[in-house]
């Protein structure tokens, strides 16, 4: 028999990590967004930009997640990635460079508050956010694109960051 969200016995769990949305503004993304952080038991969403969408596109693809996952709107991504930094967050940028570790490759901290920077749909994590990581990662693709979307490398990452931290 197929379980729905009412008899499944999943125990409920909060992991110490914090998204951090740099100028995602697609509605449904943030929709998704909110639902993936309410899947993965993150901490807190952190959205940063000038035009974050909360409308029906938004809600209708949260499924009312963004009523109960813990989130803040900002409109600076590096004033909030260096007030992380500043109070022991480890900085885990999400993006392909040059110089960025694949995500199989990394152990994420148990002893630190981690922070997962996601980027714009368009142009990814800016680079003054780079700069303030602590590490890099990308997902390796096995394609000819050279990316995916937001809303899907950050289940990966979160999905690989909660299996470390159970």
């Amino acid at each position: 028999m197929q379980l729905t969200h009412y008899n499944t016995n999943f125990s409920k769990r909060t992991f110490p990590i914090t998204l951090v949305c740099n100028n995602v503004t697609n509605a449904p993304n943030i929709g998704s967004l909110f639902r993936i952080c309410d899947a993965f038991g993150v901490e807190k969403l952190i959205l940063c930009g000038t035009d974050i969408p909360f409308g029906r596109k938004m809600t209708k693809t949260s499924r009312a997640t963004e009523k109960s996952v813990n989130f803040e709107i900002h409109e600076s991504a590096s004033n909030v990635i260096s007030h992380l930094k500043s109070v022991g967050y480890h900085i885990i940028s999400l993006e392909i460079t040059n110089s960025s570790k694949p995500i199989h490759n990394i152990q994420f901290s148990k002893e630190k508050p981690l922070a997962l920077v996601v980027g714009d749909e368009n142009f990814g994590v800016s680079e003054d956010i780079l700069k303030l990581s602590n590490a890099i990662i990308h997902i390796d693709m096995f394609g000819q694109n050279s990316s995916m979307n937001v809303v899907q490398a950050t289940n990966i990452a979160l999905y690989e960051m909660t299996k470390q931290l159970l």
